[in-house]
């Protein structure tokens, strides 16, 4: 049997959003989950690299995040792909769902853990979406400091 993530800490991390999106604001929402879902992410099963967050009916959605079934859960357990509610203040929502609506912005899910008292919460950021130029201009950066870091490391 695997050893359990620890109570704190991030259970899954979307490393791509911020390659192909440029991130304008966060926001920390918390998570509508079942018992076999938080026991699920308590033993660190998650991915949130193909989902997006969508508002709906005056309400924000987790939709496609692939939490693995709990297999002691047995005929209990729950939907791996189900849509899943963000609970945020109503002014926070009415933000995200104007940007979207007005501005064609995206909301994307960027890291999902467990807060400091145990409570599973999940970073969102209000993003538009970066163009090729954008992405050569953030891997010429990356290699550059690269680059510097073995120079320093070799000259300095």
């Amino acid at each position: 049997m695997s050893k359990p993530k620890t109570e704190t800490g991030a259970v899954a991390v979307n490393r791509r959003a911020r390659f192909d999106y440029e991130i304008e604001e966060t926001f920390e929402a918390g998570l509508m989950l079942m018992g076999s879902e938080v026991k699920s992410l308590r033993e660190g099963r998650a991915n949130i690299a193909e989902s997006y967050v969508s508002p709906e009916r005056g309400e924000i959605w987790l939709v496609n995040a692939d939490i693995p079934p709990y297999g002691p859960a047995n005929r209990f357990n729950h939907e791996p792909r189900r849509h899943r509610k963000l609970l945020l203040k109503r002014n926070e929502i009415e933000k995200l769902a104007g940007a979207v609506t007005r501005d064609g912005r995206t909301i994307i899910p960027l890291r999902l853990f467990f807060n400091n008292r145990g409570i599973a919460k999940l970073q969102i950021g209000l993003a538009r979406g970066k163009k090729t130029v954008d992405k050569r201009e953030t891997i010429k950066r990356r290699e550059w400091d690269k680059q510097k870091s073995r120079l320093l490391k070799n000259y300095g």
